[in-house]
């Protein structure tokens, strides 16, 4: 039978999309695989007679029977090097996004004539980061400052979203156009009057209405700017929901794109928990609880499901107490095993007073400890940004 698709499998094998299988053995090869269904096209089905003519003119020609083939997956956590390594450059690249950010918000107010292209540079460099090491740029991505929440949340959305869009096999040219319009969906805020931007407090009804506009004035300037359809569809429809019930255009599933359901979860979780003059940020583990209670009405099941899967349930840069009351930052992801990452503690919760810094792989089995909870710095007093530009990065 010709098979032209995998329709259910186990594992982290792929299989290559179409091809023969003429055998009982090539079955039990694809099921010791992990497929488990597959769909056939009937009308390419060969008869007996069919068969034995196939093997004959392949015979003759020698030319390889093409069959459907089980073919070792791309790790979408291969680590070319290691985080410590990592760190420097990933936050050289960060600060630059930053000052990036900074100086077209600057050109904008002035009425200066923008050149976005410069997005899409800083954009591959972040992916480049992101596919030598994750966990460095996620890190620097956690660990946000209080009042720098309008240059660093598009860079931190910029930076999962490559990250979630690795994991989901994407194409680079794919993750470099989603990547860049994660940078920029925020850009319309600069049209925004400053008095309702930076409100120490909650907006009124009409001030509110007036926020919202900030992702229609997103959708001109970045489509004006010729960056691609991906990235004009992040930059306008960020905050629309599947049920329609988001701004500013209420679009509903049929019209929005895996792009801008990726970065309306991306976007969401990094405003749940940022700082900000008004709110103190939620732990990770609890902005996951607040998402899950809006799927799949508002954010994709699917997308929601493998966000978590590819940054952890406690992402690289989470404060956490362990169960010995040591507190520490995760400092690296562990796929085979999230729970178990390996953690870099500094302070003692119940003692109340910092200690040596060293790492805990919470997966060895010569360590017995584990994650109690994810905390803030607030509850210990800690300068969680002090501590990372000294005890992380070179």
């Amino acid at each position: 039978m010709f098979v032209v698709g995998v329709t259910k499998q186990t594992g982290h094998v792929k299989v290559k999309n179409q091809g023969w299988v003429k055998t009982q053995d090539g079955i039990q090869h694809l099921l010791k695989s992990g497929v488990m269904a597959v769909e056939i096209d009937p009308d390419k089905t060969l008869s007996a007679s069919q068969e034995a003519s196939s093997q004959a003119e392949e015979s003759v020609s020698g030319e390889p029977e093409q069959v459907l083939a089980p073919q070792k997956a791309r790790d979408p956590w291969h680590k070319s090097t290691s985080i410590e390594s990592e760190l420097d450059k990933a936050n050289e690249l960060y600060q630059q996004a930053k000052a990036l950010q900074q100086k077209t918000f600057s050109d904008l107010k002035e009425g200066k004539q923008l050149d976005l292209s410069p997005f899409q540079d800083t954009a591959s460099g972040l992916i480049d980061s992101v596919f030598r090491n994750q966990d460095a740029l996620a890190c620097i991505a956690q660990i946000k400052e209080k009042d720098a929440y309008l240059l660093e949340h598009s860079i931190n959305v910029a930076i999962l979203v490559s990250i979630l869009a690795k994991h989901l096999s994407f194409e680079r040219d794919i993750i470099e156009q989603v990547t860049t319009g994660a940078l920029l969906h925020d850009i319309g805020k600069i049209q925004v009057p400053d008095e309702i931007l930076h409100k120490p407090g909650a907006l009124s009804p009409d001030e509110y209405e007036q926020m919202k506009l900030h992702a229609h004035y997103s959708y001109e300037i970045v489509s004006g700017a010729k960056l691609g359809k991906i990235a004009t569809e992040i930059a306008g429809f960020h905050h629309e929901r599947l049920d329609g019930s988001g701004y500013p255009f209420a679009k509903a599933a049929d019209e929005l794109s895996q792009y801008a359901r990726m970065v309306a979860i991306v976007d969401s979780y990094d405003a749940i928990t940022a700082d900000r003059v008004y709110k103190t940020g939620k732990t990770p583990v609890a902005a996951f609880k607040i998402l899950r209670e809006h799927v799949p009405h508002h954010y994709d099941e699917s997308l929601f499901n493998a966000f978590i899967q590819c940054i952890g349930v406690f992402p690289v840069g989470t404060l956490v107490k362990l169960k010995s009351q040591r507190v520490g930052i995760i400092s690296q992801s562990n796929p085979e095993t999230p729970l178990q990452p390996v953690v870099k503690v500094f302070y003692h919760a119940k003692n109340m007073h910092y200690t040596e810094v060293r790492d805990i792989d919470l997966s060895s089995k010569r360590v017995e400890d584990e994650i109690e909870a994810a905390i803030k710095p607030e509850e210990f007093s800690l300068n969680l940004m002090k501590f990372f530009k000294h005890s992380m990065l070179p």
